[in-house]
C-alpha cells in the first residue's frame, strides 16, 4: 500500500526495477493486495526477471502468471509431515476458560521459549496481557504493531528477556528461532496448510519440539478432520 502510494505521488519510478520477487503469493491475495500487485508490477520494466512464490498453485496464482511471466518455469516443493522430533498433542478446555488452560501450559519448567498462536490481533493482544498480569512475560506481533516494534517484540524473544511470544499467523511468517521448545495453537486452525506451518516453528535444527492444540469441545470434530 505504501509503495503504491509512492508510485502515484511520483516520488518512486520503479522503470529501472528488473528483478521482482513476490513472495506469499497466495497470502497476499488472501489479504486483498490483488490490486496493488497488479499495479506495482506493471510499474517495473517491461523486461525483468519476475519470480511467484506460493504455498498453493490457485486459479487466480496461474492468473497472475500468465499475466507477468513470459514462458515461466514451475519449481514444486512438496513437503512432508511435520517433523519426527515434534511431539503433537491436543488439550481439550473441558469448560476451563482458555487462558487457564495456558497458564497451566506456560508454567511447566521444560518450555522456556514459547510460541502462541492466536487467530485474531484482539485476541493475540488480550493472552499478552492476561498472560504479563499472571506474571508470565509475553510480548505479541501481529499487522496493527509498526515493523519497528515487531522486531524489538522478536528480539526479545530470541534473546530469551520474555518466555512467551503471542502471533497471529501473518505476523509470524518471518519466524525463524532455532531453540522454540513448545508452539501452542490457542485457536484451532482451519487448514492442515496452517497447522503445518505453525508446528514448523518447534523442533527446528534437530532439536526436540512440542506442539499443543487447545481446542475447546465444540472444535473436536473439525480437528479430528485436520489430524
Amino acid at each position: 500500500g505504501r509503495l503504491t502510494d509512492l508510485i502515484k505521488q511520483k516520488v518512486l519510478d520503479l522503470t529501472n526495477c528488473h528483478s521482482v520477487v513476490l513472495d506469499e503469493a497466495n497470502r497476499m491475495l488472501d489479504m486483498g493486495f490483488r490490486d496493488d500487485m497488479v499495479f506495482i508490477i506493471g510499474k517495473t520494466a517491461p523486461e525483468r526477471q519476475t519470480l511467484f512464490f506460493s504455498a498453493t498453485l490457485s486459479p487466480e496464482i496461474k492468473k497472475l502468471t500468465t499475466q507477468f511471466l513470459k514462458d515461466p518455469s514451475f519449481i514444486s516443493v512438496v513437503s512432508g509431515e511435520t517433523a519426527k522430533n515434534i511431539d503433537q498433542d491436543v488439550v481439550r478446555t473441558r469448560g476451563k476458560d482458555k487462558l487457564d488452560v495456558l497458564h497451566d501450559l506456560l508454567i511447566q519448567p521444560e518450555f522456556k521459549k514459547v510460541l502462541i498462536f492466536g487467530r485474531t490481533k484482539h485476541g493475540v493482544e488480550r493472552i499478552t496481557t492476561d498472560l504479563n498480569r499472571r506474571g508470565i512475560k509475553a510480548d505479541s506481533i501481529h499487522g496493527d504493531k509498526t515493523h519497528g516494534k515487531r522486531q524489538k517484540a522478536l528480539g526479545l524473544f530470541k534473546q530469551s528477556h520474555v518466555q512467551v511470544l503471542v502471533a497471529t499467523d501473518v505476523a509470524a511468517r518471518g519466524i525463524h528461532v532455532d531453540d522454540i521448545d513448545l508452539v501452542i495453537q490457542a485457536d484451532a486452525p482451519d487448514e492442515y496448510k496452517t497447522y503445518m506451518h505453525r508446528s514448523g516453528r518447534t523442533g527446528r535444527a534437530g532439536k526436540q519440539g512440542t506442539v499443543v492444540t487447545i481446542i475447546p469441545r465444540t472444535r473436536q470434530r473439525r480437528m479430528n478432520e485436520l489430524l
